[in-house]
């Protein structure tokens, strides 16, 4: 997957900025707070849904303007033509289209554009709550699996509608019958999700070895959101009815599903420091990417957020000499060029942004 043009407007600094990417490395430098990682983010937009910096009502949206509006033109193997998809967003609305046509839900377009993103909050996969792990192995399977979304929707359909039964103090044969809805979209759900992590641990364990020698072996352990060892899912909410309708919302199920990084050397399961914990988040992310290229024949574009403050330069070798090894395409943005890109005498495509303005080098 390469991405040929992106075009922004309305996007932070940029009333309006293009670039044309090179199908392998792209460089793209500028002083702090010039623009470079809002290229970034805009990737993640149309692959995600959402700024990784957060939601797009929270500063997304240049002063001024109405809405921040992206549009990227790919390439795809198999597909003889380019795609194409572009997206408005005002914070509260949206409209999007892909390929020509108007999508009618958000998902359509993140489930075309393959983004992998590593930037300063990626350590919040391992260090935060349950959330990004979900969406994480959820990402996954949107792009490798056709089925999963229609899946994932049913489910969280069933939890909306458990959710505003349980508010509003009804009962009986309609909480009977969306329990019934979640438990038959929610054990399939959480047994792809299953199924896909047991899938990565081999490769992560390499690519942590990699990464991370120090720590020993990597394993995943997944944790589906009830005591699934114990109770079928249909048990699990029955058993949580009452503490449910105390409270409001539904406590068991795989919209609290989990997952984590355990290390053979951290007995007791005890607490990465913050430089282990970025390592480890690029680990599952690189292994993630690795997984997509396998099942898919190539490569999800992949974005690297200011990678020499991130990482050291022997760190930096071995990710750039392992993605430039790939064919995958890579962004990365920074004050200067990586020191690790004049080792590997990698000569990349440039860009640089300074007031607003984004030009070629």
């Amino acid at each position: 997957m390469r991405v040929t043009r992106l075009t922004v407007a309305g996007l932070r600094r940029f009333e309006q900025a293009s670039l044309q990417p090179a199908p392998g490395l792209n460089l793209i430098t500028g002083d702090n707070g010039a623009g470079k990682t809002s290229l970034l983010e805009a990737l993640h937009l149309m692959a995600y849904g959402r700024s990784f910096r957060g939601r797009v009502r929270d500063g997304l949206v240049r002063t001024g303007a109405e809405a921040v509006e992206v549009f990227v033109e790919w390439e795809e193997a198999g597909v003889p033509r380019p795609r194409r998809a572009g997206l408005r967003h005002s914070g509260q609305a949206w409209t999007g289209r892909l390929d020509g046509e108007t999508v009618a839900q958000l998902g359509e377009l993140c489930a075309a554009l393959a983004v992998v993103s590593f930037e300063p909050g990626s350590h919040a996969l391992v260090t935060g709550g349950g959330e990004p792990r979900r969406r994480f192995i959820d990402w996954g399977l949107f792009h490798v699996e056709q089925d999963f979304l229609g899946l994932w929707r049913r489910y969280a359909r069933a939890l909306k509608q458990r959710n505003a039964l349980l508010k509003s103090g009804a009962g009986g044969a309609q909480l009977d019958a969306w329990d019934h809805e979640l438990a038959e979209s929610g054990e399939p759900l959480t047994q792809r999700r299953l199924q896909y992590l047991e899938q990565l641990q081999p490769r992560l364990s390499r690519m942590a070895a990699e990464l991370v020698p120090a720590l020993g072996r990597a394993s995943l352990e997944f944790q589906p959101g009830w005591r699934r060892h114990e109770v079928s899912l249909a048990d699990a909410l029955l058993l949580a009815r009452e503490r449910d309708r105390a409270t409001g919302h539904t406590s068991v199920g795989p919209h609290r599903a989990d997952w984590r990084v355990d290390y053979a050397a951290c007995p007791a399961r005890e607490a990465l420091s913050r430089g282990q914990a970025k390592l480890t988040a690029l680990a599952c992310l690189l292994t993630q990417a690795e997984d997509y290229a396998t099942r898919r024949g190539e490569w999800p574009v992949i974005a690297l957020d200011d990678l020499a403050s991130e990482l050291d330069r022997g760190h930096q070798r071995r990710v750039l000499e392992r993605l430039l090894g790939s064919g995958a395409q890579v962004f990365i943005t920074g004050t200067e060029p990586p020191p690790a890109l004049r080792d590997l005498e990698a000569i990349p495509a440039q860009f640089h942004v300074e007031h607003g303005r984004l030009s070629p080098v």
